[in-house]
């Protein structure tokens, strides 16, 4: 059996990718194939499981030596099992830079390409063959691209993205605006999570100026129900910092419709990086970046210290 995963805290891509990938495994390549998650998905990703009836893949917490695995959505081995490098890695499809460190017992086939989504890689990879696959695969096949585009406002999007959308859309007889509003209202709804769950669920590792830093992105739109919490977002990032092994924690909170992104900034050192990275006068405990849509594109390759 194959497990087909994606990176922690899975986002819409990371969980729909792994049921994508293990259709095809299973239908087209007739080889059983497994979809899993490192984590629970997040609210717009379990919107999508039980809007298609998809069941909920598996959590898993590491993987075996000599586990068959298929990577999708990353290609960093910190946001991987711990056991990665023990296990067979047989492929990786992902649309992020390549990081780097993971170690295969031998050539495997590996696709990375600068498009927004990995299920518009793997549309392609499948080709022909996605005629036969059912409406709940084609269907995550388009959240994942919708999300990660932020329905095209996102300056990753590229025109095969919304081509690959569009065309799915119209075969699942569905309104792009509409479909949109639903799952941007469904990744906006974060009640029920903790400070310390919401600093973790859209996050990446960054090394900046030999400092370990967690940064975190929550796409909504609704941002005032994030920034009313504020303060307690700010009070919990030590904490969080503290236990996984970083320095700080920087939280975008990306206004959908805005198109904007408000940075807090709960110290000094991140007002710095504030100022430095995007040219910003910070005044008070938050600073308001236009156009900031993308932590791919607008704010990690620009960081500094």
């Amino acid at each position: 059996m194959i497990k087909v995963f994606g990176h922690t805290a899975p986002d819409t891509d990371s969980t729909g990718s792994p049921i994508i990938w293990a259709w095809y495994l299973n239908e087209i390549r007739k080889t059983p194939g497994k979809p899993v998650l490192q984590g629970e998905p997040n609210t717009e990703a379990a919107w999508m499981l039980e809007r298609w009836g998809l069941d909920k893949p598996e959590i898993i917490s590491d993987v075996a030596a000599d586990e068959k695995c298929v990577i999708v959505d990353t290609n960093n081995p910190a946001e991987l099992p711990a056991s990665i490098n023990e296990a067979e890695v047989l492929e990786i499809i992902d649309h992020h830079m390549l990081a780097g460190g993971v170690k295969t017992r031998a050539p495997i086939n590996i696709t990375i390409r600068p498009l927004a989504c990995t299920a518009t890689i793997m549309h392609d990879l499948i080709g022909e063959d996605l005629a036969s696959a059912p409406e709940g695969v084609k269907a995550a096949m388009l959240t994942c691209i919708l999300s990660d585009t932020l329905e095209f406002r996102s300056p990753t999007t590229t025109p095969h993205d919304r081509e690959v959308a569009e065309k799915l859309a119209a075969e699942l007889g569905i309104e792009i605006a509409d479909y949109a509003a639903e799952m941007f209202a469904a990744k906006s709804d974060v009640s029920a999570f903790s400070d310390e769950e919401l600093l973790r669920m859209d996050s990446k590792e960054y090394e900046l100026g030999g400092k370990k830093l967690r940064i975190s992105v929550l796409e909504t739109t609704a941002p005032q129900v994030l920034l009313d919490r504020k303060q307690a977002l700010m009070d919990a990032m030590p904490g969080v910092a503290g236990a996984d092994g970083a320095d700080d924690v920087l939280l975008f909170i990306i206004d959908i419709l805005k198109e904007e992104a408000t940075l807090l900034i709960p110290n000094d050192f991140v007002k710095q990086i504030a100022e430095k990275s995007f040219d910003a006068s910070v005044e008070g405990d938050t600073v308001v970046l236009p156009g900031v849509m993308s932590r791919k594109k607008q704010i990690i390759p620009v960081l500094a210290a």
